[in-house]
């Protein structure tokens, strides 16, 4: 179902996202691509990336935050991606950035990762583990190709405390993110913790950044703001965009389906920005884990 969604998905998002697919913690004051790059660069300070090192992006898309986090950091990433058409567009994208040496990407799935025990320095995920079927699994993959006394960061997409089970508004809103973003059930962050110590994590630190965020994170979905420099994220530019994807498909020269998929795209952003303005959900539960250096 997530490959299926993305193969179809992924050229909307580039197209009103750019390169890096995921949201960011905001200063007043600070572009959207700023906020983006600081929210990448802070994951490389945390994971304490430096020349020389070997570092794992579990859930890449088409590589925005790799070639950032290598550019920055100046390490060798490899980005580990299920769906072949992002992977076959990041590594264009690398060959046109001139990273195609440093940087690469691997097709397999992250619950079964094709990589020996203890191969990474460091490993991170941004608004990508979400998809997982099951989070213990899934980390306890992490945690295997990490080399000892080496860290894992991530993003991770979660439902707050705030979240009431019994309100129906509010399980409307999981819904919808869910369902408009090819999601399983929406952890908690008290489930993302609890998963990563069975994994055989240590915590170092964890937060929910949202709510450091002066600039709320689900900003350039609201159809209420007006952006010059966003336009196509607006609901102006969101309209534009819809109606010009209809008549693109009428005539042939868009794939079939894709009204559709612009419309699933327009539900998702409508939960979002729900879910934001209830404070039910997170786009950036931020973790830093450590893995053991004896077990």
């Amino acid at each position: 179902m997530v490959n299926k969604y993305y193969d179809l998905a992924t050229s909307f998002y580039e197209y009103g996202w750019g390169e890096s697919f995921h949201f960011a913690h905001r200063w007043k004051g600070e572009s959207l691509r700023e906020s983006i790059k600081r929210h990448e660069h802070f994951l490389a300070l945390q994971l304490g990336l430096k020349r020389g090192m070997k570092v794992l992006d579990v859930g890449c898309g088409i590589g925005g935050p790799l070639r950032e986090i290598a550019r920055f950091s100046l390490t060798s990433v490899t980005g580990l991606n299920n769906n072949e058409y992002q992977i076959s567009r990041g590594k264009e994208l690398n060959r046109l950035a001139g990273l195609s040496e440093s940087c690469n990407f691997v097709k397999a799935d992250f619950m079964q990762m094709p990589f020996y025990d203890n191969t990474f320095d460091a490993i991170y995920a941004i608004e990508a583990t979400c998809h997982a079927p099951d989070a213990v699994g899934c980390y306890k993959e992490i945690y295997r190709v990490l080399k000892p006394g080496q860290c894992f960061a991530a993003y991770e997409w979660c439902i707050t405390d705030h979240f009431d089970a019994n309100n129906e508004s509010h399980k409307k809103t999981k819904a919808d993110i869910e369902l408009g973003n090819g999601l399983p059930d929406i952890r908690t962050t008290t489930q993302c913790l609890d998963a990563l110590k069975l994994a055989g994590f240590e915590i170092v630190w964890e937060r929910d950044l949202a709510e450091d965020s002066t600039v709320p994170w689900y900003l350039p979905l609201d159809t209420s703001r007006i952006s010059i420099t966003s336009f196509r994220l607006t609901g102006l530019g969101r309209l534009i965009t819809k109606t010009m994807v209809k008549a693109l498909e009428y005539v042939g020269l868009a794939p079939e389906g894709s009204e559709r998929v612009s419309s699933f795209l327009e539900k998702a952003a409508e939960g979002l920005v729900d879910g934001g303005k209830k404070e039910i959900f997170t786009p950036m539960y931020f973790f830093l884990a450590r893995k053991p250096l004896s077990e």
